[in-house]
């Protein structure tokens, strides 16, 4: 390791009681020493206030601030004004580090300097019982897309980089906007303010995270994050960075996700092209669009495609579909999850 610059550790705290201390353990237990945790209490209920004191008195390198205004973001902002490192990561108070996590990010980052950030893997747990189904699939997919380097290709789909499993420079993290937006999903929104600053993201085929499965984790309880295909999100952005509006837009598929995404591309674009397989459709008028065939794609000039897909085995008849006509005419198109 060429140095040792200082990591903060922003980490907003609420309610976690039962699983901090081992959260806490896990970063005192990292292999890379120069680090500080800002950990900021969310005016939580339980004993979480007494164990971050308990945890700073014993280690200077954890400071312990309250939020003075609830809620995720807010109380990030909060943790951020405290900050003195020169990198950045954030971390989840119910969550676990790997011994080594802080250290292979460092070691990572300072391959490739500011301009640059580094992504590592993910694998859920839970206490008792099994994790999710639908957060295996999440896990998979992201642990993909970092040993593959794939996280803009794949930025429609779903968030590429989970909010507890990157590291940046501090002044690359102040010129996206930190966590200023008051805006939820807040990780899936600084992937892409990432992507809109040119940022380059370098991902890592290694477990960097222990990711806690719960029943009241905030992604399965409040209602910023029930939808989670975040169509608006994801069409502010394509609108503002993809959107080519000299070329064809294309909508591929009829169902619910179907119909939902051009609802919401319809707010920005009224001439569109909508395309599927459904014979019982085709022909047919829907939101005053005329739906045609599939087929009709390669004799449209260079469209940019969407398409809405949920199931993976859909996602893979389409792209075999795809890459049969070749390059041309087809050369953009993005998978809305």
């Amino acid at each position: 390791m060429q140095e040792q610059p200082l990591v903060s550790i922003v980490m907003a705290v609420k309610d976690t009681e039962p699983y901090l201390p081992a959260c806490l353990d896990s970063i005192l237990a990292q292999t890379y020493q120069n680090w500080e945790l800002i950990a900021v209490n969310d005016h939580s209920s339980d004993a979480t206030p007494q164990i971050l004191q308990e945890y700073a008195n014993k280690d200077a390198r954890i400071r312990y601030f309250d939020s003075d205004q609830p809620r995720l973001i807010p109380t990030l902002q909060v943790g951020y004004r405290h900050v003195r490192g020169t990198l950045l990561n954030r971390m989840d108070s119910d969550d676990k580090m790997p011994h080594d996590k802080i250290e292979t990010l460092v070691c990572e980052w300072q391959k490739y300097g500011k301009g640059h950030v580094i992504a590592g893997g993910t694998e859920h747990f839970v206490d008792e019982g099994e994790v999710g189904d639908g957060f295996l699939k999440y896990e998979r997919w992201l642990n993909h897309v970092a040993a593959n380097n794939l996280h803009y290709q794949e930025i429609y789909r779903e968030c590429v980089i989970p909010s507890h499993c990157w590291m940046l420079h501090k002044e690359d993290f102040d010129a996206v906007g930190a966590f200023d937006p008051i805006i939820y999903p807040e990780d899936y929104d600084l992937c892409f303010r990432m992507y809109r600053h040119g940022l380059k993201v370098i991902g890592i085929d290694k477990i960097l995270h222990h990711w806690r499965d719960r029943s009241n984790r905030i992604s399965r309880t409040w209602d910023e994050y029930k939808d989670n295909r975040y169509y608006d999100m994801k069409l502010r952005f394509f609108f503002e960075l993809d959107r080519k509006k000299e070329r064809p837009l294309v909508v591929w598929g009829a169902g619910r996700n179907g119909k939902d995404l051009v609802k919401g591309i319809l707010e920005y674009e009224k001439d569109i092209e909508w395309v599927c397989d459904n014979e019982n459709k085709i022909g047919k008028d829907i939101y005053d669009i005329r739906m045609r065939h599939f087929d009709d794609v390669p004799k449209m000039n260079s469209p940019q495609i969407l398409i809405p897909v949920a199931s993976p085995d859909a996602k893979i008849e389409i792209e075999k579909q795809l890459q049969s006509w070749g390059k041309k005419p087809v050369e953009d198109y993005w998978f809305f999850n």
